[in-house]
């Protein structure tokens, strides 16, 4: 894409510690998008790196105009990124996509596709995985399942980040200010036609995975958090149920007390109840304390992410809210 020319798509790509891969994702995708024969660009978005991600980065947008690299202050996560490739991105269709080639470049074409055919938002289906773990398969397919159960957006199952968004819907998204951000949950609420594109998942072409299970689990949080009210509906069901229990017994209790001399009888039957008890208090405190943290997030007001210096851009911006 020559200077001056306002691209037809924006693919953004989010990149923390991806120095093995990078060259080898620009070249695939380069030349996907060059075989279109349309205007373009490529929106690296660095996420705090701490490898040579930011030089390689710096010397890919000084030889192509076709490239342009955000570098954050610090790492602020995979979902953050996303939104600063969206926020940047000056296309008519954004295209999301991990640096990490596990997405195929090469499905982009069947996106735009559907795209030009009418669809608002296209996102990509997985029909398999390649090179993950049973442990990571199972329960990516539980959790997809269970938010789908537990909340009334239509989220499709067996979906990523990677997708297609017509500029309408980005202009949608850069409106919502939430920061715990679960994108495809976002992308599912605003509403718009939504279309899927079948592929195979490959497997990492270098590196290692940017979400450990510690990862996994703030996601799968994020997520039911952002879009049901659910373990808190759990807990109100779970308390009242345990005060009906408590009250039964102590009625039990009572009547020991009155009529009977075996009130020191059922001792370790009592600790347990109280054990048990506790243990339901302290989880549904849990609940609610995940809730109240993400309140606390949010009337903060801090910006969704701090953009150091960019490269291949107009201007340089320093801060951006989300």
């Amino acid at each position: 894409m020559g200077d001056g020319i306002k691209p037809v798509y924006s693919i953004v790509i989010p990149a923390y510690n991806e120095e093995s891969v990078l060259a080898e994702s620009y070249k695939r995708l380069t030349a996907v998008m060059s075989a279109l024969e349309t205007p373009y660009e490529l929106i690296f978005v660095n996420d705090g790196s701490l490898d040579t991600t930011a030089d390689i980065l710096d010397g890919m947008a000084g030889r192509d105009n076709c490239v342009k690299a955000l570098h954050f202050s610090r790492n602020f996560g995979h979902q953050a990124a996303i939104s600063a490739g969206m926020d940047y991105a000056a296309g008519e269709a954004v295209v999301i996509i991990d640096a990490d080639l596990q997405d195929p470049p090469e499905v982009i074409p069947k996106m735009i596709e559907a795209w030009r055919a009418g669809s608002e938002v296209v996102y990509g289906k997985r029909l398999s995985r390649k090179g993950e773990t049973v442990f990571k398969k199972l329960t990516a397919r539980m959790f997809y399942r269970v938010l789908r159960k537990v909340t009334n957006v239509d989220i499709p199952v067996d979906t990523g980040d990677f997708r297609l968004l017509d500029r309408k819907v980005v202009d949608t998204m850069k409106r919502i200010s939430e920061r715990n951000r679960f994108m495809r949950g976002l992308v599912a609420w605003v509403g718009f036609s939504q279309t899927p594109v079948e592929y195979v998942r490959d497997e990492r072409f270098a590196g290692e995975t940017k979400y450990p299970f510690r990862k996994m689990v703030k996601f799968a949080l994020d997520g039911i958090t952002s879009f049901s009210y659910m373990p808190l509906r759990i807990a109100t069901t779970l308390g009242a149920a345990l005060s009906a229990l408590s009250f039964a017994y102590l009625i039990v209790i009572v009547c020991q007390a009155l009529f009977t001399n075996t009130t020191i009888q059922g001792w370790a039957s009592t600790v347990s109840i109280i054990l048990i008890s506790q243990g339901i208090i302290m989880m549904m405190l849990g609940m609610i304390g995940e809730y109240i943290g993400r309140i606390f997030d949010e009337i903060k007001g801090r910006p969704l992410y701090i953009v150091a210096r960019s490269e291949g851009f107009d201007t340089n911006p320093i801060l951006k809210d989300g």
